[in-house]
């Protein structure tokens, strides 16, 4: 089963709010399209709704004549989304080296335009450098696969970061863990390239960095690194993303999503202002 894209995700919820605003349920929706030429199971709908399935115009088309949708403009949109949600991203030319859930992550990525990102560990992967990144991965490897396949990665993580660079780059705001940029690197001047790459980066308008110094009190970021990806205008789709070292959590719920981004406004008045960090960062490079 493929990866829900955003596309995919953003047609779903309005399917849903379309029909819960007509008072229907999926068997109600069901048993109405049972007499039609494209009768629809509860499974079907239920998979749009959920994107777990990628739609069909012509289903789309149906749906909206079972809701009485008359708009033209919003039928256009959601017919747009619909045709959208089927184009494939550069990261499907990597199938077989990715999962679906590193996939799903790329899409997410792909369409955000913010990304809030608390990283306790390592340098966020948007900002890493090639050699940092061949470092990490190789650390991190947990099993043969991965390790035969690291060059493959290395290049996925610097592809990824066009979204900063991109006509309308994404908006970034990383808030880095201190110990982070005092981490020794196996590989010559591999950290101080990173740092530099860092103090670059930070200068770019559309991204902001962070620096949680070490020996700050206890704090929310303790918990875990995560990730909130939000959407232009539709904030009911924004999404956590938290890894660990065998699996990555999806968090979509309105309410826990909330909770993440009240942790990161904690977390952005502990860390150092963002010109304090750029400071550190430099001074952390110079000196150690």
């Amino acid at each position: 089963m493929s990866a829900p894209t955003v596309r995919r995700r953003r047609l779903g919820t309005k399917l849903r709010a379309l029909r819960d605003g007509r008072g229907l349920t999926l068997e109600d929706v069901a048993e109405k399209s049972a007499s039609t030429e494209r009768p629809l199971t509860i499974a079907k709908l239920s998979r749009l709704e959920t994107a777990r399935s990628a739609a069909k115009p012509d289903d789309i088309g149906h749906l909206l004549d079972l809701y009485e949708v008359t708009d033209d403009e919003l039928r256009t949109a959601l017919l747009a989304l619909t045709r959208e949600g089927g184009q494939r991203g550069w990261w499907q030319s990597y199938r077989g080296v990715l999962s679906p859930v590193y996939e799903d992550l790329i899409s997410l990525e792909a369409e955000a335009t913010s990304i809030r990102a608390w990283q306790l560990g390592i340098i966020p992967g948007l900002l890493q450098t090639a050699e940092y990144a061949r470092e990490i991965i190789t650390a991190t490897a947990m099993s043969e696969a991965v390790e035969t396949r690291i060059d493959a990665l290395v290049e996925v993580r610097l592809a990824r970061q066009a979204v900063l660079t991109r006509e309308r780059p994404v908006d970034l705001w990383a808030i880095i863990a201190e110990d982070v940029l005092r981490a020794r690197c196996t590989g010559d001047g591999v950290m101080r390239e990173q740092l530099a790459r860092l103090h670059s980066l930070g200068r770019r308008p559309n991204v902001n960095i962070q620096i949680l110094p070490t020996g700050s009190p206890p704090h929310v970021g303790q918990m875990g690194t995560y990730s909130v990806l939000s959407f232009e205008d539709h904030d009911d789709l924004d999404v956590v993303h938290a890894e660990s070292l065998t699996s990555a959590l999806y968090v979509e719920d309105r309410k826990q999503v909330d909770v993440y981004r009240a942790a990161f406004e904690r977390l952005r008045a502990t860390a150092l202002p963002v010109e304090a960090s750029a400071d550190r960062i430099a001074e952390i490079r110079e000196h150690g």
